[in-house]
C-alpha cells in the first residue's frame, strides 16, 4: 500500500484519484507577481515494516495573465522650461514598470489630448511612445503662459490592454528679455512737458517721479534709477528705488530756467536691461518765465535734418530736370525750323491764316513773323489791334515755367 505526500508549505496538495494515481491540484489562488515557479517534491512511501519511499521532484512555472496595470515611478511630476527654449528641447522624462510579463508588461506613453489655455497640448508637448521623453514642441514664452499642467498615459501590451496616468506641471521660468518700460513721463517728439520748480523751493523739493514696469519677474523686475547726465547734476538727485527727483540744494536765482534731466531705469537681471528717459524742468515762479523751448532729442533733431535735406535733394533734381527738357524741346524745335526754312527755300509757300489773324509777313519791313487780333466794334473810332511776338510768347512760356517750379520749390520747403 503506497502514500504519496508533499511539503504542506506549498499552495497545492495530492489527491487520489484510484489505486496507485494521484492528482497534484492547487489548493490556494496563484499569483505569478508574488511567486513565478514552484519546485514541488512528492514522497512516496509503502506500509511494510520497516516501510521504503522514493522522492519525485517537479517544478511547476506560473504563467501570466494581464491582471497588472501600468504605473508610475511617481504620483505627479514637475518640470522647469527656461522660456525662449529651442522647439525640441527636452522637458523631462516620465517612467513606468508593469509587474506583468512579455507583451503585458510592454508600455507605451501617449499625451491625453487635452486643452491648455484654449489650445491643444499636443501643440505644446510632445511625448515619445517608446521612452516617455516629454518634448517642447515650441518656445514658450513667460509674459503669456507662465505655467501649464498635462496628463501622460501609460498602456501596456497585453489584450484587453490596461492602463494609468499621470499630471505633469510644466513650470515656465522667466528670462531678463524685456527691458524696462517708462510709463511717467511720456515721452513725445512732437511736445515737450516740463516740471515746475519754483525759484524758493527748499532741499527735498520733490520736482517729479518717474514710473516704469518691467513684465518680467523676480529679480529681472527689480528697478533701480540712476541720473546719467543734467543740466545742473549739483541741483538734482534721483531716489534709486523710487525714481523720485527732488532738489539736493537750495535754488538760486543763477540756476537756469531750462533745467535736462537723463534718468536711466535699469532692472536687476543677468545681462541687465534698461530704459532712459529725459525729464525737462522749468526753474520759474511764473508762466511767462517759461516762454522757452526746451532742446528736442538730438535723435529727433536729426531725421527732421534729414529729411529735409532729402526733399530738397528731390526737388532740385526735378527742377533741373524740368529746365533741361524744356532747353531740350525748345533747341529741337530752332534746329526744326531752320531745317524747314533752308529745304523749303525754292518751294513755295501756301500762307495760312488763323480766323481773325492776318499775314504781314515776307514784304514789309518787318523781320518777323506777328500774330494780330483784330477786334472791331460798329464805331469805327472804337476799334483795337493787338499783336504778340511768337519769340516773345515762348520766352514768356519758359519764364513762367521756371517761375512755377520755383513757386512750388518754396512752399514745399516752408
Amino acid at each position: 500500500m503506497v502514500r504519496c505526500l508533499i511539503n504542506p508549505s506549498v499552495p497545492f496538495r495530492i489527491r487520489q484519484s484510484s489505486s496507485n494515481f494521484y492528482s497534484l491540484i492547487t489548493d490556494q489562488l496563484l499569483d505569478r507577481e508574488k511567486m513565478s515557479e514552484y519546485n514541488i517534491t512528492i514522497t512516496a512511501i509503502d506500509e511494510g515494516l520497516p516501510s521504503f519511499s522514493t522522492n519525485k521532484t517537479l517544478t511547476l512555472k506560473i504563467s501570466d495573465v494581464n491582471d497588472n496595470a501600468p504605473v508610475f515611478q511617481r504620483q505627479s511630476y514637475t518640470s522647469y522650461v527656461m522660456e525662449n527654449n529651442s522647439p525640441g528641447v527636452s522637458v523631462l522624462s516620465v517612467k513606468a514598470h508593469d509587474k506583468d510579463s512579455g507583451n503585458n508588461a510592454r508600455i507605451s506613453y501617449f499625451l491625453e489630448d487635452i486643452l491648455v489655455n484654449g489650445v491643444s497640448a499636443s501643440t505644446l508637448i510632445s511625448v515619445n511612445a517608446e521612452s516617455g521623453e516629454i518634448l517642447a514642441v515650441r518656445s514658450f514664452d513667460y509674459e503669456q503662459t507662465k505655467e501649464f499642467n498635462i496628463r501622460v498615459k501609460a498602456q501596456d501590451g497585453g489584450n484587453p490592454p490596461l492602463s494609468s496616468n499621470v499630471s505633469v506641471k510644466i513650470m515656465i521660468q522667466d528670462q531678463n528679455d524685456n527691458a524696462p518700460q517708462v510709463l511717467y513721463p511720456v515721452q513725445s517728439g512732437a511736445s515737450v512737458v516740463a516740471e515746475i520748480v519754483p525759484r524758493s523751493a527748499d532741499v527735498g523739493y520733490l520736482v517729479t517721479k518717474v514710473v516704469a514696469v518691467d513684465v518680467d519677474s523676480g529679480q529681472n523686475a527689480w528697478l533701480s534709477y540712476k541720473l546719467q547726465k543734467a543740466t545742473d547734476r549739483a541741483l538734482f538727485e534721483v531716489g534709486l528705488q523710487n525714481g523720485e527727483i527732488r532738489t539736493v540744494r537750495q535754488v538760486t536765482d543763477k540756476d537756469a530756467v531750462k533745467q535736462r534731466l537723463t534718468v536711466v531705469v535699469e532692472d536687476n537681471g543677468q545681462p541687465s536691461r534698461s530704459a532712459t528717459v529725459n525729464v525737462n524742468v522749468a526753474v520759474a515762479d511764473s508762466f511767462p518765465e517759461i516762454g522757452l523751448d526746451f532742446p528736442q532729442d538730438k535723435n529727433y533733431n536729426d531725421n527732421l535734418t534729414f529729411c529735409l535735406v532729402l526733399a530738397l535733394a528731390v526737388v532740385s533734381f526735378l527742377f533741373i530736370v524740368s529746365i533741361i527738357a524744356i532747353l531740350s524741346v525748345k533747341c529741337y524745335r530752332w534746329r526744326r525750323e531752320k531745317m524747314f526754312y533752308k529745304s523749303g527755300a525754292n518751294l513755295p509757300v501756301i500762307p495760312y491764316y488763323p480766323p481773325l489773324c492776318a499775314d504781314v509777313g515776307g514784304t514789309g519791313t518787318l523781320q518777323h513773323v506777328y500774330n494780330y487780333e483784330v477786334c472791331r466794334t460798329t464805331d469805327s473810332r472804337k476799334s483795337d489791334l493787338k499783336y504778340q511776338n511768337s519769340a516773345l510768347m515762348q520766352s514768356s512760356l519758359l519764364r513762367n515755367s521756371c517761375h512755377f517750379l520755383y513757386c512750388s520749390l518754396t512752399a514745399f520747403l516752408v
